[in-house]
């Protein structure tokens, strides 16, 4: 239909969701944990080369649990990529602990090593190392983990690789989430693969993973009875979302390429208007591409990146602005912030001028097609008017 709406990441079914579902409920594995989430554990470990993985609820839960095995509590810092999703700092909150946000660099629009290399020299000099530093790949893009590893090893602080948004991408040939001590990713109901609601906590290092498992089961100590020695959480998986998820990962590839594939038309179609630019791809990596997102000059387009947005809702098209920065949230106002450079704020620059576009697999040519018509509609329209005026 014409007026149909496009939204901007629908779920993708693989049509084999429904076998694992069905088993789970043929064996009355209906409760939390079973043979499904044992399996989708091995998968996905197995698929990014990963020694274990812990499935979860969500993606916070994973990055919750992440921060507690570091042992990061009340009174420590944790440095934190600014441009992501509340979700990526909030736990930071849970634990007690102070946020110091870190900003984006132009060539990844992830977290920027110029920035966080003046973070650790100001906090080695006020004797304050952070206990952990998450980094985010955003849209599917990875960090520049090369050089944001060498730094974070030079001050011995772990990593927490936040890579909710870039399962399937890769950087220098090894898989998005494997860089840190800890890699997080979500399956979100808008993610590249979904579980409905999920997440995943993985790691080489077996028996934090193990002490993982604990904690996200209540912390219910070896006894006969129920008995606790420690605060834990119901933050596991259930069988029935681990088999939707079993079904997602066996077409994760195909998801890859149908979004990467749907980035290069968008680009092809729309490079050429001047003021537009999209979110690059680093040398040696590639990104899942799970969101399309291009910034818009509004001096050499004539519109901004907000109207460009309710310009295509007019038209029954979902678009929606690149994450707001975390170190602008008002939730955050009082947290430190280091900018990519002098008067250089990069992540604020990409929030007032990014677009993120309909990107999901299922996305269809025709709706594409739509989509690009409506934006050439909206960007040339207001510049054939600045040049009759």
């Amino acid at each position: 239909m014409k007026n149909q709406r496009i939204y901007l990441s629908l779920p993708h079914m693989s049509g084999r969701e429904q076998e694992y579902i069905k088993e789970a409920f043929d064996t009355n594995w209906i409760a939390p944990l079973g043979p499904n989430v044992d399996a989708f554990e091995e998968e996905l470990a197995s698929y990014v080369g990963a020694s274990e993985a812990v499935a979860l609820n969500s993606g916070t839960s994973a990055i919750h649990l992440a921060l507690s095995l570091l042992g990061v509590t009340k009174g420590d810092t944790v440095f934190c990529s600014t441009l992501t999703f509340v979700a990526s700092a909030n736990p930071i909150l849970y634990q007690g602990a102070e946020p110091i946000f870190i900003d984006s660099d132009r060539e990844s629009w992830n977290m920027s090593p110029q920035a966080l290399q003046r973070a650790f020299q100001d906090a080695a000099l006020q004797g304050k190392l952070p206990k952990a530093v998450i980094i985010v790949n955003l849209y599917g893009q990875s960090a520049k983990m090369e050089e944001l590893l060498t730094l974070c090893n030079q001050y011995n602080v772990p990593i927490i690789e936040d890579a909710a948004e870039s399962l399937g991408s890769t950087y220098k040939g090894k898989a998005s989430g494997t860089f840190g001590k800890f890699g997080i990713f979500s399956f979100n109901g808008n993610k590249i693969i979904t579980t409905s609601g999920g997440g995943m906590l993985i790691s080489n290092d077996v028996e934090s993973l193990k002490k993982a498992r604990f904690l996200a089961t209540q912390a219910r100590d070896p006894a006969p009875y129920y008995q606790h020695s420690q605060v834990g959480h119901n933050y596991r998986l259930s069988n029935i979302l681990a088999g939707i998820g079993r079904a997602q990962l066996e077409v994760i590839e195909e998801r890859v390429t149908a979004r990467r594939a749907i980035f290069e038309r968008y680009k092809k179609s729309l490079s050429h208007i001047p003021g537009i630019e999209f979110m690059p791809e680093l040398e040696n990596s590639t990104s899942n591409r799970w969101l399309t997102a291009l910034t818009v000059n509004q001096n050499e387009t004539g519109i901004s990146s907000f109207n460009l947005i309710e310009a295509l809702d007019k038209e029954n098209i979902e678009a929606r602005p690149v994450w707001k920065p975390l170190h602008m949230q008002p939730l955050f106002k009082d947290a430190a912030y280091y900018s990519h450079g002098e008067k250089e704020d990069v992540a604020k620059e990409l929030f007032l001028t990014g677009v993120c576009l309909p990107s999901g697999s299922s996305l269809t040519t025709e709706e594409q097609t739509r989509v690009i018509e409506s934006l050439r509609e909206s960007l040339e329209g207001v510049l054939v008017t600045q040049e009759i005026i």
